[in-house]
């Protein structure tokens, strides 16, 4: 009976560690070169719902008392925020993302969308940037985007916050509508975009 209970314990310790070695990468990057620190996105970057001055971006600003720049477009898709890299990620030291949203509505194919993701974080990574995702993860019609964020971090290196609308989305106290937060969600964006990026400052 005990070896059966010792073989058992071995085999939980085995699926245990192999399942952390798994689920772990290696982070690329982690000392940036570059100057700026952008946040990247839709209208979840640019602040659609706040007041003025109180998008996730100007937020982080004020939490690590550095520029923080602003380059998100309201219903922006990954495709079209691709197109777009050349013109608004310069200099990059530090990317923060927030894409997908707008895919997801649209009904733009997962593959295409994780695909379009991948050439976006390793041309920022290309130039020596540290690329943190603020991941979508709804439940019910979320399209297995949350495991589409999960792969995509383990392949490039970027660090990932696996659901931004964690705590937030369905909280009326802290939605401006059905999508977007207001400034309080906002600032909770913030907090959690500062957690991840305050150790690469």
């Amino acid at each position: 009976m005990r070896k059966i209970v010792f073989l058992l314990l071995l085999i939980a310790l085995g699926f245990l560690l192999y399942h952390y070695f798994l689920s772990t990468h290696k982070i690329k990057s982690v000392q940036p070169i570059g100057e700026n620190i952008i946040c990247f996105g839709d209208s979840l970057t640019f602040g659609t719902g706040a007041s003025k001055g109180m998008d996730y971006p100007s937020q982080l600003s004020r939490m690590i008392s550095r520029p923080v720049l602003n380059k998100g477009i309201p219903g922006d898709t990954t495709a079209r925020a691709l197109a777009r890299l050349d013109q608004d990620v310069l200099s990059p030291r530090i990317v923060l993302i927030t894409l997908g949203g707008n895919d997801l509505k649209n009904g733009v194919p997962k593959d295409m969308v994780f695909q379009n993701l991948k050439s976006i974080v390793e041309f920022t990574q290309a130039k020596g940037a540290l690329v943190i995702i603020g991941g979508i993860d709804l439940p019910f019609w979320g399209r297995g985007y949350g495991e589409g964020y999960e792969k995509l971090c383990k392949e490039t290196g970027a660090i990932l916050i696996p659901n931004i609308f964690d705590g937030i989305m369905g909280n009326r106290q802290l939605m401006s509508d059905s999508i977007h937060p207001n400034d309080a969600g906002y600032t909770l964006m913030a907090e959690k975009f500062y957690k991840v990026l305050k150790p690469y400052l």
